[in-house]
């Protein structure tokens, strides 16, 4: 979907256009939400996102690179994750491919082997050396997957935006990129991170804005299934105690498969028969079963009928 271009450093940015450029490429975000992420782009410091997964921290980061059509670099966090897989690696065979070419010369200079044709740029480094004029959307996805070493460097990296590579110096960014941090809140972040960013925690949504999400992301959706399956989706986030609340995500990939099974209104079966839909848990799916199951879909269309 193209959305409305816009350059995030001019004094016409507002947050009327910043809500109405989002909106253009279907990310539908709350007032407050979009006043931190519009305080963040004017003051060019980062936006750190936490909530429940599945409630459009990550979407958030896409959309924006959508809307202000900029190249989004995503660096996807995990356990072990360290700074030497996050900026850079040496492309081995080609350097040995090129040493075997140097030895019949019977010289091979470090300079040969070690330069920028043979590095393989992982995230960071190619958001510090993007050569457009516009600076990329720098995603880092679920940094609480990463260990505290790595948020340790990351606080440096944020600090300066250069990265050193020991065989060829130090890159820095000539424009910083929009950096967009997400956190499902597996381990507590560091102060310093914090302190580093904006923040804003990214709840679920209120009734009326997940029934405009849908309106949006499911077309063709009738409203008043559309009210029950909100509705429905309400009552299994605050009724039930689950492990796994189903967030926005889950509710538009039920819309779709209940719209795909020309479904008109829910009840129990057809219920149980797309669950898999929204529970992801073994043990949430025990929970949500029989007489209970039953209530949940009574209850939500008796709120809407």
């Amino acid at each position: 979907m193209v959305g409305v271009v816009f350059e995030v450093d001019e004094r016409a940015l507002s947050r009327e256009t910043l809500k109405s450029a989002l909106n253009s490429v279907g990310y539908i975000a709350d007032d407050a939400l979009i006043t931190t992420l519009y305080l963040s782009l004017k003051l060019d410091k980062p936006l750190l996102l936490e909530g429940e997964p599945g409630c459009g921290k990550t979407e958030l980061a896409k959309s924006l690179s959508d809307a202000f059509n900029r190249e989004l670099i995503r660096l996807q966090c995990y356990e072990g994750l360290d700074s030497g897989s996050a900026i850079y690696e040496w492309d081995y065979l080609r350097q040995l491919l090129k040493i075997r070419m140097l030895e019949a010369s019977g010289s091979i200079p470090d300079s040969e082997i070690f330069s920028e044709r043979f590095i393989l740029k992982r995230p960071l480094l190619r958001a510090v050396t993007h050569g457009d004029s516009k600076p990329p959307v720098l995603l880092i996805d679920e940094v609480d997957r990463a260990d505290e070493e790595f948020e340790g460097f990351l606080l440096e990296f944020l600090a300066e935006f250069q990265v050193t590579i020991p065989e060829l110096g130090s890159f820095k960014a000539k424009k910083p990129p929009i950096v967009v941090i997400t956190s499902n809140q597996t381990r507590e972040l560091g102060d310093g991170l914090r302190r580093r960013c904006l923040y804003y925690y990214v709840s679920f949504p209120t009734p009326e804005r997940e029934l405009e999400i849908l309106s949006v992301k499911v077309r063709g959706l009738d409203e008043a299934l559309a009210r029950q399956i909100v509705g429905f989706v309400r009552v299994l986030r605050e009724e039930f105690d689950l492990v796994k609340k189903p967030g926005v995500a889950e509710t538009i990939d039920w819309a779709r498969a209940l719209l795909s099974l020309d479904a008109k209104t829910l009840d129990p079966q057809l219920v149980r028969q797309t669950l898999s839909c929204l529970i992801k848990d073994s043990s949430d799916t025990l929970k949500v079963d029989g007489d209970a199951l039953k209530r949940a879909v009574e209850n939500a269309t008796a709120k809407t009928s």
